[in-house]
């Protein structure tokens, strides 16, 4: 019974649950002063796009019209629009705080699914290797064959422009990069001494990639998440501004869209540099909580500090 009890201590000491690797992720964040901002700023967006239907001094798609009854057409700001309205009579302002409801959910939203697909391909090839590993490989091999910008592009003409159908396509396209990345976490951690030991004391195979393999690849896992979230983001704006976005909703892209197709994109300088700004600000926050986390994590970068 000593001996089993020896044998297993290694294993409970190594051995935590997923989650609490998470939570010790997000605090290793909070204590930088560039993923606090970054954190600040990303807290912010989400805030303004749950209160976005609230905040907002119109409906996006509503036409303003002058005293004298006339459309109001590009408009600069004013008290009654602060950021001016659009060559259709649109409040700028409106269409503005709708676009945080989209940026954030086609972001969050394919992050979520192409962490998870990397996740499950990444962990079951760089941990069973062998035949299981060629072929999930191969299959990731043909994926990232697949170029990026036409395939979406393609991808969504076909499926239809909806936001549904968007966060499919970006989820197709992401996943491989990241698979590739977290299998070569695991192929690491699974030759650690403590899944020896946890294999020699009799732990399933589940067992060990919950409690030994996942708690320590959560680092690759939550960065490789961070940077999905601003590729969607990204991506999403690139085919809204190419006049793939959704017409049913408003997004950053589909008001730079609009006013390069109506030919005011110089010149309406309130309606292309808010949807700029925020494009920015978001993707640059989530690149100082994806740098500082890694900074905090990596012994070799806190040494160059």
């Amino acid at each position: 019974m000593t001996q089993a009890n020896s044998t297993n201590e290694p294993v409970a000491i190594k051995g935590r649950s997923w989650l609490s690797a998470v939570g010790q992720s997000l605090r290793l964040v909070a204590g930088d002063s560039f993923a606090l901002a970054g954190l600040t700023i990303l807290f912010a967006f989400i805030v303004i796009a749950i209160l976005a239907p609230y905040i907002s001094p119109y409906e996006p798609f509503k036409a303003m019209m002058t005293e004298t009854g006339r459309l109001n057409r590009l408009s600069p700001p004013t008290s009654a629009h602060l950021l001016g309205t659009t060559s259709f009579g649109n409040d700028v302002l409106s269409q503005f705080l709708h676009g945080f409801r989209i940026a954030l959910l086609v972001g969050l939203v394919a992050a979520v699914a192409v962490g998870f697909i990397s996740t499950v391909v990444g962990v079951i090839s760089g941990y069973f290797g062998g035949y299981v590993d060629d072929i999930l490989m191969r299959i990731t091999d043909i994926a990232l064959s697949i170029p990026t910008l036409p395939f979406a592009i393609v991808a969504v003409a076909l499926l239809g422009p909806s936001v549904e159908n968007i966060i499919l396509v970006i989820t197709i396209l992401f996943w491989r990069n990241g698979a590739r990345i977290i299998r070569s976490a695991v192929l690491t951690e699974r030759e650690r001494v403590y899944v020896k030991w946890a294999r020699a004391a009799g732990a399933s195979h589940f067992q060990i990639i919950m409690r030994h393999i996942l708690p320590n690849i959560v680092r690759v896992i939550f960065l490789w998440v961070t940077m999905s979230v601003a590729f969607a983001v990204l991506t999403e704006a690139s085919l809204s501004f190419l006049g793939l976005g959704d017409p049913t909703v408003v997004s950053w892209g589909q008001m730079l869209n609009t006013a390069f197709s109506s030919g005011n994109l110089r010149t309406a300088w309130w309606w292309v540099i808010p949807p700029s700004v925020a494009l920015v600000m978001l993707v640059s926050s989530l690149y100082l909580i994806g740098r500082a986390y890694e900074e905090q994590t990596n012994p070799r970068l806190r040494v160059r500090k």
